[in-house]
């Protein structure tokens, strides 16, 4: 028994700021002052808070110390875990009270939130599947195998009201059904996870993985039992070692658990699991290019019908759901139908994890309830925009989502309500953008990602979206006109209606979104060529004010151009023939003499 437990965040935010390093010194610093049979260091998931990594918790106290360095190791040991007075100075500010240090629950990052697919996140060592049973682990599987019917947990999943996690909202108890009973008479049948998570800024499901990996292994194997099947695939992308690692141990332990193979709880049951790694295509999160892959075949989707619940991988019934959804299923097997249906709105169930990004204080994962605003999760738990700017817009769902601006603020985070402002719920990424982000600008780089992860194999999708892209940058470089613009949208809806897959179906979204809320930067650029957010170097100028330069010589300095002349003390002149518009001499500029117009 331990009177301290010392919880260092393993996720890879914090391993890449150096939380291995804080790790080995803590245990050095443990042992060196005789510690070590009363403190316990654990490894655990992401806290959420990424921001302030590297992170790390004392219990029972619950202090949150943040942006811990090694160096920092002796005095925490030294002060809290030997003579038990907190270091206030790495501690959470927020959490620093005239009273005392405040729970972390009642910070304004986390007292909105409701972790369930979060639970175990920062709290078990997620290589330790002792820790994970002590959570009430692999209870629901052992009450499906022994209480419960494949009919009577599809109708629970049914009536929880859970949609799929991965972007498409597709109910999963419903898609659990048509797996069962398509084809009843199959000889083989599969389960599979799609935690080839692709969405520049989304992360969540690499948390859970890497913080709670057998909640999905779990829930996978309730799955296999409800639809009959005995096989299961994890698909992870290679780019998540830390996750890759954490899944092969979690897959082994339940194996000599007696919790994945044959025979599960002395049931009939048999059920193993299989991890397969992905090259990183984001094409391979659509379905059935996922399964191709896994197939061994180059990761292109195939028409439907049939689909995946008819002939999915290897041409068996198959179900695929995301890291998210699995990782409701257990709790909603312990908690009942009707305690996952209390949260969220009517058509939109439960909790949605989302990774908060972009130009927004606290970078990191959140949870909150279906039906919260935008406005809560960018004001309070994300802590506002940075530097006194304004919002301006977040992009949700990726590539494939849209852009909402300031005016649908208070709409609440719904399936339903983001496809009716041009947007979708996707798989979770919200990027923050304020005052300095051009919108033309923005629907440009999702452009250009979707350009470079098109598979090629329908037309729309392979030459539409590059004739997308080149209209975008024409315009962004003042070359564009009105027609272009109408061209750009014609050729929207033209590659929404024909392409073969989501990927191309979905990739005119963020194009649409923009000038819909923001097509006067759109005429700003063709007619005026100008760029109001001051982003696109084409259509920008750097001026020097003489009034204001104190000829300095330190913008001529840093020029690379050598664009900048000028004697000492005489005000500076920029040859814009020269000028690579770097803005080099005017962040060096201490005087505000150079503006960019």
């Amino acid at each position: 028994m331990y009177r301290s437990h010392v919880l260092i965040c393993g996720g890879t935010g914090c391993t890449s700021s150096g939380s291995a390093a804080i790790e080995k010194a803590l245990i050095t610093e443990i042992e060196k002052n005789g510690l070590k049979d009363e403190v316990q260091v654990v490894k655990t998931g992401c806290f959420g808070l990424c921001a302030l990594g590297p992170i790390m918790i004392v219990y029972p106290e619950g202090t949150f110390y943040s942006m811990v360095k090694a160096e920092d190791i002796p005095e925490i040991v030294e002060e809290h875990l030997l003579k038990g007075r907190i270091v206030t100075r790495l501690v959470y500010q927020e959490t620093v009270t005239d009273s005392g240090i405040k729970s972390l629950q009642d910070t304004a990052f986390y007292k909105k939130q409701h972790r369930v697919a979060l639970r175990n996140c920062g709290v078990i060592n997620p290589e330790n599947i002792d820790e994970y049973i002590g959570e009430n682990g692999y209870q629901a599987l052992a009450k499906v195998l022994t209480e419960m019917t494949p009919e009577e947990v599809i109708q629970t999943i049914l009536d929880s009201g859970l949609r799929g996690r991965g972007g498409g909202g597709f109910p999963t108890g419903k898609k659990w059904e048509l797996a069962r009973n398509i084809v009843k008479d199959a000889d083989q049948k599969y389960v599979c996870c799609n935690a080839d998570e692709g969405d520049p800024g989304a992360f969540m499901d690499r948390s859970v993985l890497e913080g709670d990996p057998h909640v999905v292994l779990e829930a996978m194997a309730i799955a296999g039992y409800a639809i009959g099947a005995s096989q299961g695939y994890i698909y992870v992308r290679a780019e998540y070692p830390i996750a890759v690692q954490r899944l092969e141990i979690a897959i082994k332990q339940a194996r000599e658990y007696g919790l994945l193979g044959k025979n599960i709880f002395g049931t009939d049951f048999s059920f193993d699991i299989g991890l397969r790694l992905g090259a990183g295509a984001f094409v391979c999160g659509e379905e059935t290019a996922l399964m191709t892959s896994i197939e061994g075949n180059r990761g292109e989707p195939r028409p439907r019908p049939p689909f995946p619940a008819e002939k999915g991988l290897f041409q068996k019934p198959t179900i695929l759901n995301n890291v998210e959804t699995y990782a409701n299923i257990p709790q909603i097997i312990l908690n009942g139908a009707d305690w996952f249906a209390s949260m969220g709105t009517e058509k939109s169930k439960g909790t949605k994890v989302f990774a908060l990004g972009g130009k927004i204080h606290n970078t990191g994962l959140v949870e909150v309830p279906m039906g919260t605003t935008l406005r809560t999760v960018i004001e309070e738990i994300g802590g506002g925009i940075p530097n006194g700017k304004k919002f301006k817009a977040a992009q949700t769902g990726g590539p494939s989502g849209g852009c909402i601006p300031a005016e649908h603020m208070d709409i609440p985070i719904d399936y339903d309500n983001l496809i009716s402002i041009g947007s979708m719920m996707g798989s979770g990424g919200l990027i923050v953008m304020d005052e300095d982000n051009c919108m033309v600008d923005i629907a440009k780089f999702f452009l250009e990602f979707t350009v470079d992860e098109s598979c090629g194999k329908c037309t729309p999708c392979r030459i539409g979206t590059k004739r997308m892209y080149e209209i975008l940058d024409k315009i962004t470089r003042g070359q564009g006109t009105l027609e272009d613009i109408d061209k750009l949208e014609e050729l929207c809806y033209y590659i929404k209606q024909n392409s073969l897959c989501g990927l191309g179906q979905t990739a005119p979204n963020p194009v649409l979104s923009t000038l819909r809320y923001f097509r006067d930067e759109y005429i700003a650029h063709v007619v005026d060529k100008k760029c109001p957010a001051g982003v696109c170097k084409h259509l920008l100028s750097f001026e020097i004010d003489p009034e204001k330069c104190k000829g300095c010589t330190l913008c001529s300095r840093v020029c690379p151009a050598g664009a900048i002349s000028g004697t000492v003390k005489s005000p500076h002149v920029i040859d814009k023939n020269k000028c690579l518009k770097c803005g080099a001499c005017m962040e060096k500029c201490k005087f505000g003499a150079i503006s960019k117009k």
